[in-house]
């Protein structure tokens, strides 16, 4: 017999959520950096002042100890009391002396002033919609392609007018989210001041370093999670987070706890005032973290501290700690927003551990079975567990005066109960009366007590206490947080549309979550890694489509969810409206207590149930109570009494079902915030979002003295080097290991190794002359050493490119701890070849390091090997063949493997404002498409999907602006970019 063919699946909608009711102030690109710096330099934005709450006056300090630093001591040691501390004390015998505050080295100097951090301008490096990369494959997948009508997505990315694009600040424009890379301080300072985000964000996640330790707090390749402490292979490569660290942690602790206190005192300029800020921490720090958050947002604001377990321990000569922590404290409590989280019960587990009875459809009760609790026998239809529950609360109770509405005697099955004389019952006379009808009392041995039955509330409310979740599995940073525990704190403290702030980025958990969640985010990390990797798992990530309040779909299913109808009005698909939500009714003592319903039904039955008792007991010979009724006829009894018998449990079980009914459906309904209705037909993938970073030659000092440094060195003639170089002779120093270790290359041969020590030279760019052998020839390098902090920009490096060919040097060596991704197309100025060597951050700990020459210290990421394709239909492709290496023996540029490349972009219609990304691939380890692969392979086939992995890119057709821009990353997050004229 012929099989029957497998239907085609059914395809599925791809979708994302936008926030089209938000905006963001339209900030300058980096292609548009030069305009932003010319406007910053005409109307310049002077540093913000952040208020402390524990301000001194200049030159007063917290007597104390201060060798016993950090400590606790009370705010003010000498006490000075008033005339109604005085009487205060007289009459009550204490006096309030204010509160005590957490105090370490250099605190007192830090609170003769405001806190004030410069504002320097962000720049956008790259705009990213991952929907136009999906769609560009299902057209491929469909017609092998790529061809055919596609809407721009990104042709109104900013929806401005072309002659706003450069009133930077000025103008709001669509929202996307962001990734920011950069120093958080600034970057926060920047949102508030600049952008207008102040009172703005709803929520925090700050998941700081747990302490001082010094490599725990990165990563320093995407290839790698293994990171040890003290290992110099280990230490950071980037030039953002070696410079927060020295500047943190040199001082110990006592830097520790300056850190975190300016940057939580940033973060409370921002929170909405019913915000909340979740700051994630280590037993190690967490009493200090929480004297900092009292300080900070004040004692009256906080909320919880949350303990939640985690995977591994650390190793320990005493107990294993196995848990971390989260304060969670609110701009303002008395308005933070609040959504109750809950968990489903399980019949003698979590939540339902007490329900030990049964009650069956006829109000019966009896003990229930282990196998009944286990779910290995089921209940019978209509039953359900219950418990005994309190019936009292503790108040002063008598029979007559305060408390005599709710102190009172009840008779329940013949026996009478009274409260305590320190308590009274929980509901009135005529409320308790109800409790009885709905068969919802239990008489007890010595107390009265409430019958709650198992699915009155079939979830029950989280703890501070989280044990569910563990630590990340298939980490991809090595320290990632549970994706659990993020939501969970997310999901309490915002709604959808709502902003959210992370500023230690991470793996990007935060930004993750926030966008399964229909929550508009901003992350912020110092490292280039961890932006990488947040950037792959955004764009590769596939979500449940949720469906939206304000939609069809979703107006439907409210009407089929509460039995009401739906208001026939056009729907926005707002994502602020919320998603629809499964939820769980709550049948609560006071709901029953109230529900007149009760007493009608109870009158209806009451006649018909009396007649039949008393004549069922004179058919028996004697007298019943209700109670007393057994539930089965006896064998003996007449036919007529089993008939009366039947028919007063019939009436009994149908009055019964009757008030089961109205009590369920006056019961409260709690919605269940993470359990939203899924339409199951919808893939949906990340909205839009950019790729940011901070001014890359702005010195942002953290306090005014080092405002008067910054202006006194702004006056320097040599912008590139001159106002970032310390005192120390930073340059003199990177000469020294110059002569020693030379300019590697991804190659040992293409290693420069130079002639003596470069001497050096008057330039106003280039600092010194180095000397090398070409084959049997001596050549002379142009050395350029760009700025200890920061970026080399394309500017500077074309400069010194000028400078070193009017000197007729035969190379440019220029030295920087990052480059400019724009600067990456000066490979070559006329004759003259351009080396960018980037600098191993070890360099900032030079005083700590042996100058031996083993280092690679000086390593070139080369340019990328682009060749464009022109194809037989007109279109163009692009294959990366690796990266260009000069070689040093002939003077010549070769290509290299891309086995150094973990991903490439292209923009494919360039237009020198922004960078787009049109096309992305992946060449490293990780897949990032995985989890969409799965769920769209009826859309995409496996053709198309493989592109993503490739060195050549998908054809395109060729750009409307004649250009494109190629962009490159290496595995240490680094960028290089080249623009075509094609």
């Amino acid at each position: 017999m012929a099989r029957t063919p497998r239907a085609a699946p059914k395809r599925k909608k791809i979708e994302t959520l936008t926030h089209e009711a938000a905006h963001r102030r339209n900030v300058p690109t980096a292609e548009l950096q030069d305009v932003a710096e010319r406007l910053e330099e005409m109307n310049p934005l002077p540093p913000v002042a952040f208020p402390r709450r524990t301000k001194l006056a200049k030159g007063e300090k917290v007597e104390r100890d201060e060798d016993l630093d950090p400590q606790i001591v009370w705010k003010g040691v000498k006490i000075k009391l008033t005339k109604d501390q005085i009487k205060q004390l007289e009459t009550k015998g204490e006096i309030e002396i204010g509160d005590a505050q957490l105090v370490w080295r250099g605190k007192d100097r830090q609170d003769w002033s405001d806190l004030v951090v410069n504002v320097p301008p962000i720049y956008i490096q790259e705009k990213i919609h991952p929907k136009a990369i999906i769609d560009d494959l299902t057209r491929r997948s469909a017609n092998g392609s790529g061809a055919g009508d596609t809407m721009d997505l990104f042709a109104d990315f900013n929806g401005l007018d072309p002659d706003q694009r450069t009133d930077f600040y000025q103008h709001a424009q669509h929202w996307s989210n962001r990734m920011i890379l950069g120093d958080s301080l600034q970057v926060m300072a920047s949102l508030a001041v600049r952008e207008g985000l102040r009172g703005k964000v709803q929520c925090i996640y700050f998941d700081p370093p747990y302490g001082i330790k010094f490599n725990s707090n990165w990563q320093v390749s995407t290839q790698s999670r293994d990171v040890k402490d003290g290992k110099q292979t280990d230490i950071s490569r980037e030039p953002e987070q070696v410079k927060a660290f020295r500047d943190t942690w040199k001082d110990g602790i006592h830097s520790y706890l300056t850190y975190l206190r300016d940057r939580l005192t940033v973060m409370r300029e921002l929170l909405a005032r019913s915000g909340s800020i979740f700051v994630q921490i280590g037993d190690e720090n967490v009493h200090r973290v929480r004297a900092l958050m009292d300080e900070v947002f004040g004692v009256e604001n906080a909320i919880s501290e949350i303990t939640f377990t985690k995977t591994t321990s650390a190793t320990n000569d005493f107990i294993s700690g196995v848990a971390d922590y989260i304060l969670w404290y609110a701009r303002d409590r008395s308005v933070a927003k609040y959504r109750p989280l809950y968990r489903i019960k399980a019949a003698g587990g979590e939540g339902g551990a007490h329900y030990s009875g049964i009650v069956l459809a006829s109000g019966q009760r009896r003990p229930a079975s282990q196998a009944e609790i286990l779910g290995d026998v089921p209940l019978e239809a209509g039953a359900d567990f219950y418990t005994a529950d309190q019936l009292q609360s503790a108040s002063m109770g008598r029979e007559k005066g305060l408390g005599a509405a709710s102190w009172f005697e009840v008779e329940v099955e013949g026996r009478k109960f009274t409260p305590t004389p320190q308590s009274r019952w929980k509901t009135s006379e005529v409320g308790m009366e109800r409790l009885r009808r709905a068969g919802r009392l239990i008489p007890q041995a010595t107390a009265l007590r409430y019958l709650r039955r198992f699915n009155d509330f079939r979830v029950f409310a989280i703890s501070n206490v989280w044990t569910e979740f563990g630590g990340a599995t298939d980490r991809r940073y090595v320290v990632e947080t549970a994706t659990g525990i993020v939501q969970r704190c997310l999901l309490m403290a915002t709604d959808p549309g709502d902003l959210v702030l992370d500023p230690t980025c991470g793996s990007g958990t935060t930004a993750t979550v926030a966008e399964q969640w229909g929550r508009r985010w901003i992350t912020i990390d110092t490292s280039r890694v961890a932006l990488a990797l947040a950037r792959a798992r955004i764009m590769g990530a596939r979500y449940p489509f949720y469906l939206l309040k304000d939609s069809r779909d979703g107006r439907s299913k409210e009407q089929e969810l509460t039995g009401k109808v739906q208001a026939d009005e056009p729907t926005l698909s707002d994502v602020r409206h919320g998603f629809v939500y499964e939820r769980a009714p709550h049948i609560m003592l006071s709901s029953i207590a109230s529900n007149t319903a009760i007493d009608t039904i109870w009158e209806g039955y009451d006649s018909q149930l009396e007649f039949l008792r008393i004549e069922l007991g004179g058919l028996l010979g004697g007298s019943f109570e209700e109670w007393e009724i057994p539930r089965e006829a006896e064998t003996s009894w007449s036919e007529k009494t089993k008939a009366l018998h039947a028919e007063w449990w019939k009436l009994r079980v149908e009055r019964q079902g009757k008030i089961d009914d109205v009590i369920a459906k006056g019961a409260d309904i709690e919605l269940l915030y993470d359990r939203p209705y899924i339409d199951s037909s919808k893939v949906r993938v990340a909205g839009p979002f950019t790729v940011e970073s901070l001014s890359p030659h702005r010195v942002v000092p953290a306090d005014e003295e080092e405002l008067l440094d910054y202006q006194s060195a702004k006056a320097a003639k040599r912008r590139c080097t001159k106002f970032v170089t310390p005192p120390t002779d930073f340059a003199e120093m990177i000469l020294d290991h110059l002569e020693t270790a030379g300019i590697h290359q991804t190659e040992k041969r293409d290693t420069i190794k130079f002639l003596g020590r470069p001497t050096g030279w008057p330039g106003e760019y280039v600092n010194a002359e180095g000397r090398f052998m070409e084959g049997e020839t001596e050549r002379r390098a142009a050395i350029f050493i760009g700025p200890e902090f920061g970026t080399l920009s394309r500017v500077d490096l074309a400069a010194a490119a000028r400078e070193a060919n009017e000197a007729r040097f035969d190379v440019l060596i220029a030295c920087a701890f990052n480059f400019d991704a724009h600067a990456s197309e000066f490979q070559k100025l006329g004759p003259l070849p351009i080396l960018k060597a980037k600098m191993n951050p070890d360099l900032h700990m030079a005083g700590d390091l042996k100058n031996t020459g083993k280092g690679n210290l000086f390593v070139v990421f080369g340019e990328p090997d682009i060749d464009i394709k022109q194809l037989d239909d007109g279109k163009l492709q692009v294959q990366i063949k690796g990266v260009d290496v000069f070689d040093p023996n002939t003077g010549d540029i070769r290509s290299n493997d891309t086995k150094g490349i973990a991903a490439w972009f292209i923009d494919t219609d360039y237009n020198e404002e922004s960078f787009f990304v049109r096309h992305a691939y992946f060449l490293g380890a990780s897949d990032p498409y995985k989890s969409l692969k799965a769920a769209l392979k009826a859309e995409i086939n496996e053709e198309a999907w493989s592109t993503l992995y490739s060195d050549t890119s998908r054809p395109f057709p060729r750009p409307e602006t004649n250009r494109i821009a190629v962009k490159v990353i290496n595995h240490f997050g680094d960028e290089v970019m080249k623009v075509f004229s094609v």
